[in-house]
């Protein structure tokens, strides 16, 4: 699913207009009946609370508008407050003169603006998309009130005072929202973590744009949903083996953290990888024969950190990360990795530790293969490169760095964000906050480098399906566990059930 700029949504509903050959009007009914169908299932009508529907001079206003016609049609005790302003759009103005008599309208006055009941359910339809500067006066004034409240806000397309791609001044005044139901698509700003707490809940209802502006409209975002991913992974031959599906080498562990390689180790092997051999420092050779039997294991001369690199030459993928510290001979294992690797056509996937001693010996980021896989936290990736002033300025950062070193960069979080070398941004949509604990990151890792390894896959088809195999299978996991309840150990036996969803099916 394509993620447009808030001018592309704007030339989709120009565009379908045109096509149907429609009043602007009847697009604005369209999108006001959508959210009111949403709103009226979840309220239902046995009892039926206050509905106060708040609305501004725009377009906006005039889905609030139709939204309140269509609420009192269905029974609904409606209130509508307006916004005045010195002009308002053409469609405003027909569905306000639409607007049954029997709805108390009020014009908002900033000496003086009504209590809101706590409990209320308040439609937010102050501004839309349109707004490209922060609210002042009146406006900002009622958003205040509104946020002070215990009322219920459900903001229709976007929250009042919220830019949806761009930037938001410190400070401005922006409208809390329980929920915010989006026409068509989701706007970049709901998949940002400093916006959350406007954004609340997001629920997209269609609107039916015009899919020929869709399918052509250029894009250089996207949101990974099953449809996006669905059939990437071939399905496997009945006469495949091991050495169909590839061989992994896992470099991970030091003291202490030898756990985070056998969390890397089970992902790897749930994630349909071949074969798997785990370089480990000497003390953690016991622990994975015994904790990963399906593994091989070669133990390193070094009792507590990784000092060796082994041979190459039998492995179609290496994963290199997952617990191994930050000692300096560990680094140099890292530099020969690096300068190795691309001899043998070798794809790489790094991950923690590694990644933090690139951080700090960034000379070697320049010696990165061509089509590396890198999958920073947000820290880890502010040591690669710097501190960002906001989500957007982070967004240009990681774009950029993917750019510059030809890699693909999976900025982890909610709503994973993929960097392509292209520039091509690809937001996750799998996962829940149960995935927030130790050692997920390194299932991730484990899982990528299986996927990485099976040579069947483009390098972008691998990586999406590992990250949202990766948050998929946290889903399958809660239904047994809760979001509390969700350990790393307990990912790895549903990344198979996840991959299963995502394979290739002939219907003939």
């Amino acid at each position: 699913m394509k993620l447009l700029t808030a001018a592309q949504i704007r030339e989709a509903d120009a565009a379908t207009i045109a096509a149907e050959g429609i009043p602007s009007e009847a697009l604005m009914e369209r999108a006001a009946t959508a959210f009111t169908n949403w709103l009226t299932e979840r309220l239902g009508l046995k009892h039926p609370p206050q509905i106060l529907v708040l609305c501004g001079p725009g377009n906006n206003g005039g889905d609030g508008l139709v939204a309140a016609r269509l609420l009192h049609q269905r029974d609904y005790s409606v209130q509508v407050w307006l916004l005045p302003a010195a002009q308002y759009s053409p469609d405003w103005t027909t569905n306000r003169q639409r607007l049954p008599p029997a709805v108390p309208v009020l014009a908002l006055d900033m000496h003086q603006l009504p209590p809101i009941e706590p409990g209320t359910v308040v439609v937010d339809a102050l501004f839309g998309t349109g707004l490209n500067r922060p609210l002042t006066g009146l406006a900002a004034a009622v958003v205040q009130h509104l946020n002070d409240s215990q009322a219920r806000v459900v903001s229709i397309d976007v929250p009042s005072g919220l830019l949806s791609d761009a930037p938001q001044p410190a400070g401005s005044a922006v409208v809390r929202a329980r929920h915010t139901v989006t026409f068509e698509l989701p706007k970049l700003a709901f998949l940002l973590p400093q916006f959350a707490a406007f954004v609340g809940e997001w629920h997209p209802v269609s609107i039916d744009l015009n899919p020929a502006f869709l399918a052509q409209v250029a894009a250089d975002m996207a949101l990974v949903d099953a449809d996006f991913v669905a059939g990437r992974l071939p399905k496997r031959s009945r006469f495949a083996h091991k050495g169909t599906f590839g061989h992994a080498l896992l470099l991970v562990g030091s003291r202490g953290k030898v756990g985070a390689g056998v969390l890397a180790a089970r992902a790897c092997l749930h994630g349909g990888v071949g074969l798997l051999t785990l370089a480990v420092p000497a003390a953690g050779y016991g622990v994975v024969q015994t904790a990963v039997p399906e593994a091989m294991c070669l133990p390193d001369d070094c009792k507590t950190h990784l000092t060796q690199l082994p041979d190459l030459a039998a492995y179609a993928a290496v994963g290199m990360g997952p617990g191994i510290g930050q000692h300096d001979d560990t680094r140099a294992v890292l530099e020969e990795l690096l300068c190795t690797a691309p001899t043998r056509n070798q794809p790489l996937v790094l991950d923690a530790d590694a990644l933090n001693l690139l951080g700090a010996n960034r000379s070697l980021l320049d010696l990165l293969p061509p089509d590396s896989v890198l999958t920073p936290h947000p820290k880890e990736f502010e040591r690669l490169t710097e501190p960002a002033r906001d989500d957007y300025h982070r967004l240009d950062l990681l774009r950029d760095f993917a750019r510059r070193y030809q890699c693909y960069v999976v900025l982890k979080g909610a709503y994973s964000c993929l960097a392509a070398p292209d520039g091509h941004l690809y937001f996750n949509t799998t996962g829940n906050p149960g995935l927030a604990t130790g050692g997920t990151g390194d299932v991730l890792t484990g899982l990528l480098t299986a996927l990485r390894a099976d040579r069947r896959l483009p390098v972008l088809d691998a990586v999406l399906l590992g990250v949202y195999a990766h948050g998929r299978a946290a889903d399958l996991a809660v239904v047994h566990t809760g979001e509390a309840g969700l350990t790393a150990g307990a990912l790895p036996a549903y990344i198979g059930l996840a991959l299963q969803e995502l394979t290739a099916t002939e219907l003939f």
